[in-house]
């Protein structure tokens, strides 16, 4: 009869956990699990801490989508900020790619992907209606559309553009200073700021 071993499974389960994270396989997660475990039990304690308190404490912005401990995020709720423009990016990180810049003063929408058939995701999954409803608060004057220039960030641009044409409002794209096939937040600073101001 075969036993089992309660510690190796939990092992397992850590290094599946890190397997999960993006651009990490199999090697790098063993890894990672065995310097935790091995090396900096302290950093793997912390880690565990961070993790069950962000899980905890981080939701979404309610006009945004970006992430945020409370009802609303810093950029929503600073009346600094130009009410008038909207960008729509696809990512948290997309957006903080851009505030890095330094150049653009007004709101967002955060989608938290793109549209990506092969994996059956729509515009709706993407909460398109809950986009449609904040570019219409009687504020927007400009939607920019800085999605990255990969094959599902194009769709992603099209079928947005589309949309909100048709409800009158003024669509931009960022300007092609950045390369076709690129993620923004990849990007070097200078070239999105660029591709920003040239928005077409």
């Amino acid at each position: 009869m075969s036993t089992s071993h309660p510690s190796q499974t939990r092992l397992e389960g850590l290094i599946e956990a890190l397997r999960r994270l993006p651009g990490v396989g199999i090697k790098s997660a063993q890894r990672m699990a065995f310097h935790l475990l091995q090396h900096d039990r302290d950093a793997a304690d912390q880690l565990a801490r961070a993790l069950d308190g962000a899980l905890a404490a981080v939701g979404h912005c309610a006009r945004c989508h970006t992430f945020t401990e409370n009802p609303l995020c810093d950029i929503c709720a600073d009346d600094e900020r130009d009410a008038q423009q909207l960008c729509v990016v696809e990512s948290p990180a997309d957006q903080a790619a851009l505030e890095r810049t330094g150049s653009y003063r007004g709101l967002y929408y955060v989608l938290m992907g793109r549209i990506s058939p092969l994996d059956g995701v729509g515009a709706s999954d993407l909460g398109a209606g809950q986009l449609m409803d904040r570019a219409l608060d009687g504020r927007v004057q400009e939607v920019i559309l800085a999605v990255s220039f990969t094959a599902e960030g194009e769709a992603t641009a099209h079928v947005l553009a589309e949309a909100l044409k048709a409800r009158g409002l003024r669509v931009t794209r960022l300007a092609r200073g950045v390369p076709a096939g690129s993620e923004l937040e990849y990007v070097d600073l200078s070239t999105i700021a660029h591709a920003l101001v040239d928005r077409r």
